[in-house]
This record gives C-alpha cells, structure tokens and sequence, in this order.
C-alpha cells in the first residue's frame, strides 16, 4: 500500500467531515454537505498558523491531520499543536497515521517548534499504544468546559440539557 500525504485542498472537505464523523467527536454527518462549513474549511486552510495534510491511498482520501503554531509563554519558539489524527478504520494499522504524523513534525520542525502537542481520549488504547510507539510521551489529562448546553465534552450531543 503506498501512502500519499499532500496539502488538503478545499474540495477534500467532504472526505475530510467524514472521517471527523468517523472519529465520533460530535461532528455531524450533514457537515460534509454543508456550504458554510465548506467555506470555513477554505478558510481554514488559508491560514498561516495552521497546517492540514491529508493521505491518499490509491486515489482514495483515507486520513487527515490538522496542525496549528502557537506561542507558549516562557518560550520564544512556537509549539506545534495537532488537533486532529483521523484514519478511517479499514486504513488503520497500515502506515498511514505513521506517514501524516511524520510529515506534520517535519513541518513543525522547519517552522522552529519547540514540541508537538496533541490530545486524545483516555479510553481509545488503541490510539494510545500508537502514539507511545510513535514516540509520544504520556504527559498529563485533558479537562474539558463545554459552553454550551447540549454538547458533552467531546463534543457528541448530550442528553443533559
């Protein structure tokens, strides 16, 4: 199987919303279809603070990474944060997570960060044995204030209105 991993393009939005869909964070299925959403993706990807990548396997959009440089006080360099790893499921374990995150440090690399940083859910052990070998330290929780009401942490509807 050979991997591509190129710069996502606005038209790649609906492959994308897919597989934010997939991830289960709350994303909506209609969302991939959606004009304004479609526009903020364009946006998005104009962006000079923020990278998205995604892969290709045999013409096929099969994963995406978003990245983003911040400042971190106490230090000048920026810090390189990833918002989101997605792999839809048949593609996982292939290499592909492997090749998005090894690309998206080599940028974060070139722009003078410090470190990547990234977040995910304490229950997917999966996800985590994938990034403690993809040499990711373990390094503290994750705390969440939804803002809204009838949105849970992860951003997945909640019944708690």
């Amino acid at each position: 199987m050979t991997v591509t991993v190129r710069a996502a393009r606005p038209e790649d939005w609906s492959a994308v919303a897919a597989l934010l869909v997939e991830l289960g964070r709350g994303v909506a299925a209609g969302t991939a279809e959606d004009p304004t959403h479609r526009m903020q993706f364009g946006g998005h990807l104009r962006r000079l603070d923020s990278v998205t990548l995604v892969a290709e396997v045999d013409g096929e959009l099969v994963g995406v990474v978003d990245m983003e440089y911040h400042q971190r006080l106490g230090d000048h360099r920026p810090q390189a944060r990833v918002n989101d790893l997605v792999v839809t499921e048949r593609a996982r374990g292939a290499g592909v997570g492997t090749e998005l995150l090894g690309r998206a440090e080599t940028l974060a690399r070139k722009r003078g960060c410090f470190r990547m940083a990234l977040v995910t859910a304490g229950w997917r052990d999966a996800t985590i044995a994938f990034y403690v070998r993809e040499g990711w330290a373990d390094y503290g929780r994750w705390f969440v204030k939804p803002l809204v009401e009838g949105i849970g942490p992860g951003g997945q509807a909640s019944d708690d209105n």
